[in-house]
């Protein structure tokens, strides 16, 4: 082979090598597999579990830890990509307002427990004598600017793990079906 033939253009098989593309029908496909209620329901139970963990760990440990916030985030974007499967941007949205839900649930218990230590009785009982308004209210009560970074991030990271990640493979198969 020549230098000239060498610098040509070389004739590519289009098919061997090439990367597999999103299309239109293969998110129709994607689309039909997504379940919001299933998304819901377990981003909700994270958020739960997540706002309790960290009342649970910031009271053990005696302060309020606001990387925790971020793992409510995480686990609840997580939780909601696993069982919604979802590629829609109500997945994020959604992802999104349950990760704050669950941090502002996470302050509120956290501060509860506080109280009740303080004032040495059990964590229902606190909750028995604040109320739920007032309750509600502690967080605004107890707001320090860092709270917003945390929070964001929280909410930032509920919405981006929300989605579902398809991979090169799955996409490849899904192209030939």
């Amino acid at each position: 082979m020549t230098m000239e033939e060498q610098n040509q253009p070389q004739p590519v098989d289009e098919k061997a090598g090439a990367k597999p593309v999103m299309t239109e029908e293969i998110m129709a496909q994607l689309r039909l597999e997504q379940n919001l209620p299933a998304g819901v329901a377990a981003a909700a139970v994270a958020a739960l579990i997540g706002a309790i963990l960290w009342a649970v760990i910031s009271v053990a440990t005696g302060y309020q830890i606001g990387y925790m916030a971020i793992a409510v985030g995480f686990i609840v974007g997580f939780a909601i990509r696993q069982f919604g499967k979802g590629v829609d941007p109500v997945f994020g949205i959604v992802g999104a307002a349950l990760a704050l839900f669950g941090c502002y649930l996470g302050n509120c218990l956290m501060i509860v427990g506080f109280e009740a230590e303080a004032v040495g009785m059990g964590f229902m009982d606190a909750l028995n004598l604040l109320g739920l308004s007032t309750v509600i209210s502690l967080p605004v009560e107890y707001f320090e600017v860092m709270d917003l970074l945390f929070y964001g991030i929280a909410g930032y990271e509920g919405y981006q793990f929300a989605f579902r990640k398809v991979t090169e493979e799955e996409l490849a198969g899904l192209q030939q079906s």
